[in-house]
């Protein structure tokens, strides 16, 4: 009898750790939780159906930006992405609750910066250049050109001098689609992202208030210097 129930005990023992073996390979991921997953950059570039419209890269980087961002105060996020030429969509305003794309427009970028694609950044005054990195959105008002919004620069040495160097979302003629279509490229701003006349009211109501913005460009420097990225994002 004594032997039996050691025999029994072996075998429990025996078929419970082959349980716990099967269990974990058939769940390679371990404690990832169904949450987390279900929020992944790929599986919201999936349900956002974004292949051929957004890049993935600056969408992953504005993903993981957006969840570090403990400030912001509205579920939306925008996305600019300044590896685009000025003649193509390159501001996506993103719904992350409803898991879909509000706005998809041009934007013009700082006249320093490049002609038809933005490749040299500043957070100095008087640059004319525009910044990359994570802003949150602020308040409107009515300037020289018209119905604006105050963004503030999250990123220190990046773009923290956005507010004293006045880098606001406004709209501007030079940045309607017909200047890229006559000239080749949009107008260009004095480091601001200017967004089309048409477009400007309804994307600035949908942004402001405390939502995150996202400009990206493949700069290495960049990420290196990026507290909320950091250099262990990829290009």
């Amino acid at each position: 009898m004594f032997v039996l129930r050691i025999s029994l005990v072996v075998l429990l023992l025996f078929f419970h750790s082959f349980d716990t073996l099967v269990g974990e390979a058939a769940c390679p991921l371990g404690k990832v939780s169904p949450d987390a997953l279900a929020d992944s950059p790929e599986v919201l570039y999936q349900e956002m159906a974004l292949e051929g419209k957004v890049s993935y890269v600056p969408f992953s980087q504005a993903v993981q930006g957006y969840r570090k961002i403990q400030q912001r105060r509205r579920d939306i996020l925008t996305l600019i992405d300044f590896s685009k030429p000025s003649t193509e969509p390159r501001l996506y305003v993103f719904d992350m609750k409803q898991r879909k794309i509000l706005y998809t427009s041009v934007v013009a970028h700082g006249r320093n910066s490049g002609g038809n694609y933005a490749t040299s950044f500043s957070n100095e005054n008087g640059s004319y250049k525009s910044s990359l990195g994570f802003y949150l959105t602020e308040s409107t008002y009515q300037g020289k050109n018209g119905y604006s919004l105050i963004l503030n620069g999250l990123e220190k040495g990046v773009n923290d001098r956005a507010r004293e160097r006045a880098i606001v979302v406004h709209g501007a003629a030079y940045a309607n689609p017909s200047v890229a279509r006559n000239g080749g490229r949009l107008g260009r701003s004095l480091g601001c992202p200017a967004v089309p006349e048409k477009l400007s009211r309804p994307i600035i109501d949908a942004i402001k208030g405390g939502s995150v913005l996202y400009i990206y460009a493949p700069v290495p420097e960049y990420l290196a210097q990026s507290a909320i990225l950091g250099s262990s994002a990829s290009l």
